[in-house]
């Protein structure tokens, strides 16, 4: 409109508004459509009031080419924002939303995802058979939604590989086959072709012996805290990140204190752009090293003194205080390799159930031992041993030197035998089988007894 005074369509709309504007000393307007991908979002006025001249169709040309470049930038924007929130969404939904039970450690966790694209990090607790508990923190190479995707589909094979109780260097192997394998169907880990990866460590900390086993997979090595506040950066070999093969992972071990805290964390708490890795671990290692602190006091004094303002990256942290299930708690026998002692260790059991005061587990957990000695002396070889944990549930274990793995039958009703582990299974919540180097264990869980509550209208008199 090179004149608004002679506009009668545009007066038309709001005639009181226009005629303010006209008097303002407006003369000349230009209307463009802010439009990108065929969807108009808004539109841009340009007004001319200084200069007498009206727009003319150089101006008109201008506008159109700066309002078309605003809308692209806008959309892209619009879409950048919503693909981040959507990988946000997802990268939380697949983390863990609360901590499992376990009376291995003490627990404190943090998540924080990058500013500019969400990654691919995250940690996990997972208890498993002995009262053990395996510790994990991982990150995917990339950002994104599919950095997220990925992360979900590692971390569902990091739990289900640990079911299988393997040691942390074996873990580590099969998810660095399952990598491989994703990357070969075609799994790419950017639109452009970029190859996946990613790295891990996966901890399996044991409060009766007070052992913990790690092995890492290209990721930044854990901090150990002692009870005395001393903090050092574990020596454990680093190894490939994942997706590489063709080289071992090793497992080390450490015997922790009871109080000691184990820090697993990603790269981006300790690296930036402006400071060194090698400072950034030194600032955590200094955070670390007071020995009054709980687990969530040491990341409150971690995230102080590390975490940015505009975290580039995506940042995963896990602390965890170790304790320890003490002698009271467990209970443990050599078993002589000869059927005919399998009563007296029904019975050593039994003496050991009612002195903690579990009399009513007595007759299944008997039932229960009698066929994994029974089994570990007809298919297994000596030396054999028993073992009672009683912690959030009881826990019954026989240790033999034989590596055959048991199989559960399903026996016919005309078979003589081909029944004992189906009846472990069915009078246990959970059982299962972990190979040592010196054989192997078979383990059943038992819940323990819920204490009755008396109802609120009960009397009781002395």
């Amino acid at each position: 409109m090179p004149d608004l005074h002679d506009a009668p369509g545009w007066h038309a709309q709001d005639a009181l508004r226009a005629s303010a504007i006209v008097g303002y000393g407006i003369h000349s307007l230009i209307a463009a459509p802010l439009k990108a991908r065929g969807v108009v979002l808004g539109v841009v006025n340009f007004w001319r009031s200084q200069k007498p001249e009206p727009f003319d169709e150089d101006d008109l040309s201008l506008a159109e080419e700066l309002v078309g470049r605003a809308a692209v930038t806008m959309d892209n924007a619009r879409r950048y924002t919503r693909e981040h929130n959507l990988a946000v969404t997802l990268q939380r939904s697949l983390l863990p939303q609360d901590l499992p039970e376990q009376s291995a450690v003490d627990v404190a966790h943090f998540y924080q995802p990058a500013q500019s694209g969400v990654g691919g990090d995250w940690f996990d607790v997972i208890p498993l058979s002995g009262s053990r508990v395996g510790l994990v923190v991982g990150d995917v190479v990339g950002h994104g939604l599919h950095a997220a995707a990925t992360m979900g589909r590692l971390r569902t094979a990091v739990h289900n590989f640990s079911s299988m109780d393997l040691p942390p260097d074996e873990l580590l192997a099969r998810l660095d086959n399952l990598v491989q394998r994703m990357d070969q169907e075609g799994d790419r880990a950017a639109p452009d072709g970029g190859v996946l990866g990613a790295t891990c460590l996966y901890a399996v900390y044991d409060p009766v012996s007070q052992n913990c086993a790690m092995a890492r997979a290209g990721h930044m090595p854990p901090l150990v805290v002692a009870p005395d506040g001393t903090t050092t950066i574990s020596e454990l070999p680093a190894g490939p990140p994942l997706g590489l093969g063709g080289m071992p992972f090793e497992t080390m071990e450490l015997h922790l204190a009871e109080g000691s805290q184990l820090v697993l964390y990603t790269d981006g708490l300790v690296e930036e752009r402006n400071r060194d890795i090698s400072e950034g671990l030194e600032k955590l290692r200094t955070a670390l090293s007071h020995p009054d602190r709980d687990p969530h006091a040491s990341r409150r004094a971690v995230l102080d003194a590390l975490l940015p303002s505009r975290p580039s990256d995506d940042i995963a942290l896990l602390i965890a205080r170790t304790r320890t299930l003490g002698p009271g708690r467990v209970a443990e026998w050599d078993a002589p390799f000869d059927p005919s002692e399998v009563g007296a260790m029904r019975g050593l059991a039994a003496d050991q159930l009612e002195e903690w005061g579990l009399q009513e587990l007595a007759f299944t957990t008997e039932l229960v031992l009698s066929e994994l000695i029974t089994n570990a002396i007809r298919y297994g070889a000596p030396p054999v041993r028993i073992r009672l944990l009683r912690d959030r549930t009881l826990t019954c274990e026989v240790w033999d030197g034989s590596s055959t793995a048991p199989h559960l039958r399903y026996a016919a009703t005309t078979d003589e035998g081909g029944r004992g582990l189906f009846l472990v299974a069915q009078l246990s919540e959970h059982w299962g089988t972990r190979y040592t180097p010196e054989g192997k264990v078979i383990w059943a869980e038992q819940a323990l007894p819920t204490p009755a509550v008396p109802s609120p209208g009960a009397q009781f008199f002395r």
